[in-house]
């Protein structure tokens, strides 16, 4: 089962096919679409309209969610390890179409081939988690707790989960959420971003060809009214989100509102630390990965760099050096360090913030603005940005760019880096570069992040550990993945046994049972 979608024609085969229209996928098959219920799929490299992708609301939300209700009580029924071998075949099938994957999310997001390729390999690493199952639900079993009296428990799923998920990774971010909820015995209902529905399209299929009950796993597409309506639905359980953090806000206060378990991942302004003693070639090279790396378009990039003492001056120049030999055009191209930005609109959003950082009176080391790709004059492309002393007083300190914008901030001291920091709005991640054990220590302590990195400008754990920020960051108790995943899309139940032994009786007593 292959959609036109998720196949790669040549330019002389795709000027002549007609553009197809994707539809929904719920129940085990697709939902048929009118084209005046789509909206257009751009290729950002180009500008050309390459699909149309459904519009869904209320009504397609709650077909899946009855489709996923109706195969809930046979997939959690399902022995864990015939579960099992569906997540081991699922994991064969998207290894074996790794680079389809990784050139669908080229051509529908922009990022290089080769970025895309390490987010299709780092969310393979959550599938891998989850194919250990049968492990991860096991429970504690503590015999004679008290006078011929045990204890064990048990995790069992919470029945219908949701998952809603952004447009700059449509591989990886997915791949945090849905294995982890259908290894625990939920159904669930995907609602992806429809900027990139290739690779979506390709995730299901693939499910599909690895055996999953039809309803277990459904796709919806659409904007606000379908977000309201999972978050609205008598029948959804839990919901996890990743995208903005106004949106985010949103969905954990309304879902929460109505009763459902909601983990909301959201905005993010990462600041690497700088100390003198640092290797600043290594600074540099992380600093311009980590800040241009897929346009910018991370949560986890590193967009502010807060450099202590004389350490900016020494950095800059490396920076500068690496900014000039960088390779921007379409992401199939070889040797290209950088794609497009995803849309049109985002690309005038982020010349706008360029003007305000300018306004505000940051020092424009390097103007993104001027960039021009002649063999692709319609496709979105943008230079990349570097400011200098921005402040933090600053809007483009405070608010999230999410683009090729970088801003160093010059500290004084290491304490006046680390109030920056634990001050900020956002707690996403962050790092330091350093040569020394005893301050990197002392940051890994101090600093108010979750995910830290030492010499590693981009600290995403692996796959089997847990994922989530604080403050502005994160809205909820329990983070992504690992065995915080495993607690979100579960309920724990406590059992206390007792069975009565022949020709030995209690007196019947009223007092508060103790443990004896």
């Amino acid at each position: 089962m292959t959609s036109p979608i998720t196949q790669l024609p040549g330019p002389a085969e795709a000027a002549n096919r007609p553009v197809p229209i994707l539809s929904h996928w719920i129940g085990g098959r697709t939902v048929e679409v009118q084209p005046e219920g789509t909206g257009p799929v751009h290729n950002p490299a180009t500008g050309e309209v390459i699909a149309r992708v459904p519009r869904g609301g209320a009504a397609e939300v709650d077909a899946a969610v009855a489709a996923a209700r109706r195969a809930f009580p046979a997939w959690r029924d399902m022995s864990l390890l015939a579960r099992s071998q569906i997540f081991f075949a699922y994991r064969e099938l998207v290894y074996s179409h790794r680079e389809q994957l990784a050139a669908l999310i080229t051509r529908d997001h922009g990022k290089t081939f080769d970025d895309a390729l390490g987010e299709v390999m780092r969310g393979l690493e959550t599938v891998e988690f989850a194919c250990g199952l049968p492990l991860h639900l096991a429970g504690l079993n503590t015999p004679n707790v008290s006078t011929r009296v045990d204890v064990h428990t048990l995790r069992q799923p919470l029945g219908v989960a949701a998952g809603i998920t952004p447009f700059n990774f449509p591989v990886m971010v997915p791949m945090w959420i849905y294995p982890i909820a259908l290894a625990c015995g939920n159904t669930f209902v995907w609602k992806p971003s429809s900027h990139t529905p290739g690779a979506t399209q390709l995730q299901t299929e693939l499910w599909k060809e690895a055996g999953l009950p039809d309803g277990v796993f459904n796709v919806v597409y659409g904007g606000r009214e379908a977000v309201s309506a999972i978050l609205e639905h008598p029948g959804v359980d839990a919901i996890q989100f990743v995208g903005s953090t106004a949106v985010g806000r949103y969905v954990y206060e309304t879902g929460v509102k109505n009763g459902k378990r909601v983990g909301a991942y959201t905005g993010a302004k990462n600041a690497m630390v700088v100390l003198p003693d640092a290797d600043m070639e290594l600074a540099a090279d992380a600093a311009v990965a980590s800040g241009y790396g897929s346009a910018g378009e991370r949560c986890m990039a590193q967009t502010l760099i807060i450099a202590i003492g004389d350490a900016a001056d020494r950095l800059l120049p490396v920076m500068k050096e690496r900014i000039g030999k960088l390779k921007i055009g379409p992401g199939m191209e070889p040797d290209v360090d950088m794609g497009p930005i995803y849309s049109a609109e985002h690309r005038a959003s982020l010349i706008e913030w360029i003007g305000k950082g300018v306004a505000e009176g940051a020092e424009l080391v390097h103007d993104g603005r001027p960039l021009h790709v002649a063999e692709h004059p319609d496709g979105y492309f943008l230079g990349v940005t570097l400011f200098d002393n921005v402040t933090p007083e600053m809007e483009i300190y405070r608010q999230e760019i999410f683009g090729p914008v970088l801003g160093i901030v010059r500290a004084a001291t290491y304490d006046e880096a680390l109030s920056m920091i634990n001050g900020h709005q956002y707690g996403n991640g962050t790092a330091i570069f350093t040569t020394d054990g005893g301050a990197a220590r002392r940051f890994e302590l101090e600093v108010d992040v979750p995910m830290i990195g030492i010499n590693v400008p981009i600290p995403v754990p692996a796959g089997y550990l847990s994922f989530g920020g604080t403050r502005g960051s994160a809205f909820g108790d329990l983070k992504m993945r690992g065995e915080d995943g495993i607690r979100f899309f579960t309920q724990q139940k406590i059992v206390t046994v007792r069975w009565p032994e022949p020709g030995r009786r209690e007196a019947l007593s009223l007092a508060f049972p103790g443990n004896r």
